[in-house]
């Protein structure tokens, strides 16, 4: 029985390597890229941006580095690795959790790019970040699981810009996301951020397993 358990623990493990040579890195390459250079372009022109102007840049790196994200669930052997042991959601946790300390210290670069004159709260555009990170991730596992596309990247890249633009027109009043540091509504957009980061993650996380019906049909 322990040698059964200890085989099915080594699964994942084997598979970090497949795994790795299957992330889209060019994909990502080029997200991150672009995102430093939104970031940097203060520092290359030697502009003196407001504050608000950094937040735009901010916001716009954060949702540069979201379309990389929403080609992670890209698996061009996504048929030929349904039937293998490891659940799709642990194979899924796996990729986020590969690349999630780049992103990491790509986001700390973004935020160091940044004028600190002009910087908003960083926790604040920190948590914005993470919440349309978790929307791209939690739109991808959707794709994957509603669809038997192998690389619904493009598609999910597009709804996130698409959502980008409609958003901020659409969303009442009240429920404003996108305020300004020194507007009074920040702490209570945060909050909103927060439940939204949390909503998105559930819901990735929900998306994760096979469908039954599907599941049997392989």
């Amino acid at each position: 029985m322990r040698g059964v358990t200890a085989a099915r623990g080594a699964v994942p493990v084997d598979l970090v390597r497949p795994l790795w040579r299957t992330l889209p890195w060019r994909a990502l390459a080029a997200a991150g890229t672009l995102g430093l250079l939104v970031a940097a372009f203060p520092l290359v022109t030697g502009a003196e941006p407001a504050p608000w102007q950094t937040l735009l840049l901010l916001r716009g790196s954060a949702l540069t580095g979201a379309l990389g994200l929403a080609f992670l669930l890209d698996d061009p052997a996504r048929h030929l690795t349904a039937t293998v042991p490891t659940p799709r959601p642990v194979r899924q946790a796996l990729r986020v959790a590969l690349v999630a300390p780049f992103a990491a210290l790509w986001w700390a670069a973004v935020l160091l790019l940044t004028p600190s004159a002009s910087r908003p709260p960083a926790g604040g555009v920190t948590l914005e970040a993470l919440a349309v990170g978790a929307l791209a991730l939690a739109a991808a596992a959707l794709a994957v699981r509603l669809s038997d596309e192998a690389r619904p990247g493009p598609f999910v890249a597009a709804f996130l810009l698409l959502a980008a633009v409609l958003v901020p027109l659409l969303a009442p009043e009240g429920w404003a996301l996108f305020v300004q540091a020194d507007d009074a509504r920040w702490s209570a957009a945060h909050d909103r951020w927060a439940v939204l980061a949390v909503a998105v993650a559930a819901a990735g996380a929900a998306c994760g397993p096979e469908p039954l019906g599907r599941r049997a049909g392989r």
